[in-house]
């Protein structure tokens, strides 16, 4: 047993989406993209999905991000540019599905 601290994991957050329409699938990541500047995000990424699957293609868009603790997170979701992304992305989207681990 050492007597160094416990390195802390950082809580990933994914969340997969789909659009409506395939043509708003820009303004959507244009719209997440937004998010990239909360102060509390340590690392974040929203891409197109590459994906070419042989069963389902019904994600558009993924958003990943981390965050240094579970208030980090909330201070996320609480910041007003979540709000404002929320705005513009809720009416383009269709499927949204969120994991924290």
């Amino acid at each position: 047993m050492t007597d160094e601290p416990a390195t802390q994991i950082p809580i990933r957050h994914v969340v997969f989406f789909s659009c409506k329409d395939p043509a708003d699938i820009d303004r959507v990541v244009d719209g997440l993209s937004m998010l990239a500047d909360i102060p509390a995000v340590s690392h974040f990424e929203v891409r197109r999905n590459r994906a070419q699957d042989r069963f389902a293609n019904d994600v558009d868009v993924i958003v990943y991000a981390e965050f240094a603790d579970d208030a980090a997170l909330r201070a996320y979701r609480a910041h007003p540019i979540y709000d404002a992304c929320i705005d513009i992305v809720r009416p383009l989207r269709d499927m949204r599905i969120a994991a924290d681990f």
